[in-house]
């Protein structure tokens, strides 16, 4: 059967893949575009299995509150590369999966990707098709959400890589979206004192410690020094502690208690924070993509 251009554009149309895999496909299938497809998805999530594996420390972190401003969610979805990241398709895929996080009550990644979007595709079948679409690893990373029935809920983007949501109990919209704007810029590592890791804490008293003795100083000296820098390692590392970013002489604590809010919990994302970056040969990168590795 003679494969037409026109065929060749249908199939286009429903894949969204390139004019030559459409064509090589339709000549596989006999001129039977449903055999094309499915044959087309096949070696779909094939390519996606095998690049399962590769490095993800680009994307974006994207946020969404619900109307009634009680529940909201954050992600982040990864890609391998900043120029990818910044793709509509790649962007899209992101708000969908926030939207669809927003709408339900999944409880984990795998949960969310199982969500069923209106085309009649679950989000990871629609990741694996991009991923073979695209070249790249997409995934994603990780999601949080709040659900807060009295509590006041914002949300702050630093352009797509910083992304912070916030709940505090009183205040109003303003003073919660200072909050997060806050947390965005300063990374504090929680609320206050009590949610501090022991672990932590004690790490950091045996560094002051062993700094204080080296000073040579009186016992009664050095146990003073070493709770000094503690107030102080505190002070920089909560919340409440910390100097407001838009006004400096005054603690988060000071802001939050004028404006008759307190501050319950915050959650900030980064594009990549914690993923060991893998250096690759651009040239290398190109050959092996055109080579449809």
């Amino acid at each position: 059967m003679a494969i037409t251009a026109a065929m060749v554009k249908e199939l286009r149309q429903r894949t969204g893949s390139g004019m030559m895999e459409c064509k090589k496909a339709l000549v596989e299938a006999g001129g039977d575009l449903e055999a094309a497809i499915e044959t087309m998805r096949k070696n779909g999530l094939a390519k996606a299995d095998k690049k399962a594996d590769r490095v993800a420390a680009e994307g974006c972190v994207v946020a969404k509150i619900s109307a009634d401003q009680q529940r909201a969610v954050l992600i982040e979805v990864n890609s391998e590369t900043d120029f990818l990241s910044k793709s509509d398709q790649f962007q899209a895929f992101a708000a969908e999966v926030a939207e669809k996080a927003l709408e339900s009550d999944a409880a984990d990644i795998e949960a969310v990707m199982a969500l069923t979007l209106a085309s009649g595709e679950t989000l990871e079948e629609k990741r694996r098709a991009l991923v073979a679409k695209l070249g790249e690893n997409v995934n994603l990373r990780r999601f949080e959400r709040f659900v807060s029935e009295e509590g006041l809920l914002a949300s702050y983007l630093h352009g797509s890589r910083i992304g912070v949501l916030v709940e505090l109990k009183g205040g109003d919209a303003d003073v919660a979206r200072d909050v997060a704007m806050h947390v965005a810029a300063s990374k504090p590592v929680c609320v206050d004192e009590s949610e501090v890791p022991a672990e932590m804490l004690e790490k950091e008293r045996e560094i002051f410690s062993a700094q204080a003795l080296a000073s040579g100083k009186p016992e009664a000296i050095i146990e003073k020094m070493v709770t000094g820098r503690i107030r102080k390692y505190l002070a920089e590392i909560t919340l409440v502690g910390q100097a407001f970013i838009k006004e400096p002489d005054l603690t988060v604590a000071k802001l939050l208690k004028s404006k008759g809010a307190e501050a319950v919990r915050f959650v900030r994302y980064e594009v990549g924070e914690g993923i060991e970056k893998k250096e690759e040969n651009f040239a290398e990168e190109v050959m092996a993509q055109v080579r449809g590795e």
